[in-house]
């Protein structure tokens, strides 16, 4: 993406325009378009807190955006006018939803918009009406964005949904986007949960563990010992549904960055994490040490990688679309597409199929994926149940996960909502299914 000249006064909210439109235009991911983006500029630390926080609101309300902006337009804007839109978006998360003083979101996304080259310079005096026509009209406009919160969902999971968990748990799970997620916290099991609720002013989580709300991790008690580390409820749950792993050889499929690779080495497997991907793996190795566990480590892909020594349970996190975790990535909302899910379900399908076929008689295989796509989830483990005969779906009971029936499907798979839970701060969306080979 070419970056066009631009006046000192608006450069930090450039580093916001060029990521916002490095996501919703080019499909970047959020985390990746924004560390080559501000190390380009230049961004002190304090700059960069501000532009990760402005695009991560604007991703979380960019449908609310895109309506209200095109209610405060009477001719809406030109094609071409792709950076003028990403400027006012931001201009007006700042204004609406952000405690960024109304004259500084205005004049600088004006100044930012006049350095612009080309033709988009002209649009600095519609900039700046339309911004301080939304400070005027603020509340009537947030009172219009809260009506309607499945406008932040993309057209194509608003039908997915919607077809999938009906339309009020569609508009349940959006309107999650509206909050930041709490930080959840695993403990190894030798942890008391009692202690580190007082020492992290935490609360104790039914499926084990400790939430607390956000903070700077590194800073927080125990972290740099070693005693926890940041996982999501959900996700923290498929790990604890393989048989007792004391002793047991584990394959984790799929494994960086490893937060279940920890839980497994913590309850006493002797593991091997795979994953394709070198960059992750060097963090799964970094947890590794921090919390002085230990696992054998492969960079290998999962859908061909055969163990030297016989395995007794398998863990498969399959690569999948992620849209779980839109409460912590809003970004995989606007990244990822129907074409998406249609490549992952094979590449999952290639993977569970092989990942059985290392299994011995007896041994059971728990299949995951952080999706809420129906292709990738359930409907991913009945077609492999209706082509592998000697594969038996080993019900998951409420007493397995909390005492929380509602995250048990009719079939005994589990499968977790964002919209659950939603007093007491949510949960990322996660399904899983266990499966024993038999004779």
């Amino acid at each position: 993406m070419n970056t066009p000249e631009q006046t000192k006064p608006g450069a930090t909210r450039l580093v916001a325009v060029r990521t916002l439109m490095a996501v919703t235009l080019k499909r970047r991911p959020f985390d990746v378009a924004l560390d080559d983006m501000a190390a380009e500029a230049g961004l002190e630390a304090r700059d960069r807190a501000f532009v990760f926080n402005l695009v991560m609101l604007s991703l979380r309300q960019l449908g609310a955006l895109k309506y209200i902006l095109s209610k405060l337009l009477d001719r809406g804007l030109p094609r071409n006018a792709t950076w003028t839109e990403a400027a006012l978006l931001t201009g007006l998360a700042q204004i609406l939803f952000m405690r960024t003083a109304d004259h500084a979101a205005v004049n600088e996304t004006v100044a930012l918009v006049k350095g612009l080259s080309g033709k988009e310079k002209g649009f600095a005096g519609l900039v700046n009406a339309v911004l301080r026509k939304a400070v005027k009209s603020r509340e009537k406009l947030l009172e219009e964005a809260r009506k309607t919160p499945e406008r932040n969902l993309p057209d194509w999971l608003q039908e997915s949904w919607g077809k999938s968990y009906g339309r009020e748990t569609m508009q349940a799970m959006a309107a999650t986007l509206s909050g930041t997620p709490p930080l959840d916290i695993s403990l190894k099991p030798t942890e008391d949960t009692a202690a580190w609720t007082e020492k992290l002013s935490a609360t104790a989580l039914p499926t084990k563990g400790v939430r607390r709300t956000s903070a700077d991790v590194p800073s927080l008690a125990g972290y740099n010992e070693g005693f926890w580390w940041v996982q999501d409820m959900a996700a923290a749950i498929p790990a604890t549904l393989l048989p007792d792993v004391t002793g047991k050889h584990v394959l984790d499929l799929c494994a960086a960055p490893g937060g279940k690779t920890m839980q497994l080495a913590a309850a006493g497997a002797q593991v091997t994490s795979v994953d394709r991907n070198k960059n992750r793996m060097k963090r799964l190795l970094a947890n590794l040490q921090r919390t002085g566990l230990s696992a054998a480590t492969v960079v290998t892909d999962a859908a061909s990688f055969r163990p030297e020594t016989p395995v007794d349970h398998i863990l498969v996190d399959a690569p999948c679309s992620a849209t779980g975790t839109f409460r912590r990535n809003p970004d995989v909302l606007w990244t990822k597409g129907p074409e998406d899910i249609e490549k992952l379900s094979a590449l999952q399908a290639r993977i569970l199929t092989h990942a059985f076929s290392l299994l011995p008689v007896g041994g059971s295989l728990v299949y995951c994926v952080c999706s809420l796509e129906k292709p990738e989830g359930e409907d991913q483990v009945e077609a492999f149940l209706g082509t592998t005969p000697n594969a038996q779906r080993m019900p998951i009971t409420p007493e397995e996960v909390g005492g929380l029936p509602e995250l048990i499907t009719p079939a005994g798979d589990l499968l977790c909502l964002p919209s659950y839970l939603q007093d007491s701060g949510g949960m990322d969306g996660f399904f899983a299914a266990r499966i024993r080979r038999q004779k």
